[in-house]
């Protein structure tokens, strides 16, 4: 038997206001490809299928279609995605009735019966050549603070408190989900922070159980013979390689540019299973110009003028820009943005360096308490730090007006 493990779409996501849907297309034709290609019979997606939980139409719409396509390619297949902390985890499930029928399972929210954790609405039967069981998921989606329970918020002992509730949740529930697998393969899935996994700078919320950081992977027992998790984008193992992170499908930040963004392929041969992965070559190319350090004008002119031009907007790459300021940083932004506009690319990101003049520019500022400040004063304090020169009227206009709304 062979299985994919993907995590963290994120479809309808955008940068900087650029839609992602295109890439999104290829990713997924991508996926379908490999599905009939390697005679996969199992599909995992643990979490963050979407970006938000609200997702628009035509991003419900991409995987719907992406989902009939991989049953056409692969009329076997089964498909079980839970719930990551994006998704909209009840909107996930609303039609479980219907592809339940198709073998798309659907787990979005923590199912009870008799307040006890419902196992059998979290447990799918993968099916082997002769129609029968081969195999077990237990599919357990982004768990809330509320679906433990004996957590303890005191500042003291928090994480600790939070850790134990959730290896007492994982030994319930595979107590009870190994009792129904027999002697089959029982994989989980989930969506998590566990300690030692090495999160991207500003990409994944800190969106741990009650707020904690991380969770140890030795919540997860040792029956699971294999844990498909999601949250954390680079591709990395855990407890040996039997927890495992797939990551996400392409670069969702500028701290993602350097990983292997890819899928786990999962080779079943009884309990033993191989995870191998495997990556998909990106649909577009994501920049940082230059690739180390900052630039200048004149660098930043050449760079794209080295970018093909017979490319659809919506398939050009994303590009970070590094620039130092030789001149007054919004002249240098002026110019920046002229320059990108005329060149095949899609700017994600643009910030502006201070030429370097000493360590001491380099030292944090000194702390000041909340009441001798205001909020416009720390927008223009981040706003400065962010790009490198102190706000104009016009975004302090913009903020002023943002901040009316709230």
């Amino acid at each position: 038997m062979r299985a994919l493990h993907t995590a963290d779409w994120h479809i309808g996501q955008t940068l900087n206001g650029w839609s992602r849907e295109a890439e999104h297309e290829v990713f997924l034709a991508a996926l379908a490809d490999m599905i009939e290609a390697e005679e996969i019979d199992l599909l995992l997606v643990a979490g963050d299928v979407f970006d938000n939980t609200n997702p628009s139409g035509e991003s419900q719409r991409l995987l719907y279609r992406a989902l009939a396509e991989f049953k056409r390619r692969r009329p076997g297949l089964t498909v079980v995605i839970s719930s990551g902390n994006h998704d909209p985890a009840l909107r996930l499930e609303a039609a479980g009735d219907l592809i339940d029928a198709l073998d798309i399972h659907t787990i979005g929210t923590v199912r009870r019966r008799d307040d006890a954790v419902d196992v059998a609405a979290h447990m799918v039967a993968v099916p082997g050549p002769g129609g029968q069981p081969a195999a077990h998921v237990l599919a357990i989606p982004f768990l809330r603070a509320g679906d433990l329970t004996g957590i303890s918020f005191s500042a003291e002992d928090q994480d600790r408190s939070i850790a134990e509730a959730a290896r007492r949740f994982h030994a319930e529930l595979t107590e009870a989900a190994a009792a129904r697998a027999g002697d089959l393969p029982l994989i989980a899935t989930g969506h998590l922070h566990c300690a030692g996994g090495t999160e991207s700078e500003g990409a994944e919320r800190r969106i741990l159980i009650g707020g904690a950081h991380a969770v140890p992977p030795d919540i997860f027992p040792k029956r699971l013979d294999y844990v498909a998790l999601g949250h954390l984008h680079q591709p990395q193992s855990l407890d040996g390689g039997r927890v495992r992170y797939s990551g996400s499908p392409f670069p969702l930040s500028a701290a993602e540019i350097r990983y292997r963004h890819g899928v786990t392929l999962l080779d079943i041969d009884g309990r033993t299973i191989t995870a191998t992965h495997r990556e998909i070559p990106r649909p577009v190319p994501v920049l940082r110009l230059p690739e180390r350090g900052v630039t200048d004008l004149a660098g930043l002119e050449n760079a794209l003028a080295e970018i093909a031009t017979d490319v659809a907007q919506d398939l050009r790459p994303l590009v970070y820009v590094e620039l130092v300021a030789e001149d007054a940083p919004t002249v240098v932004l002026g110019k920046a943005e002229e320059l990108l506009r005329a060149a095949p690319v899609r700017p994600a990101g643009l910030r502006i360096h201070r030429p370097d003049t000493g360590a001491g520019e380099n030292l944090p500022p000194p702390a000041v308490p909340l009441s001798q400040t205001d909020p416009e004063t720390l927008f223009a304090a981040a706003f400065e730090d962010r790009n490198g020169f102190a706000p104009e009227p016009r975004h302090l206009a913009a903020f002023r007006d943002a901040a009316g709304e709230v």
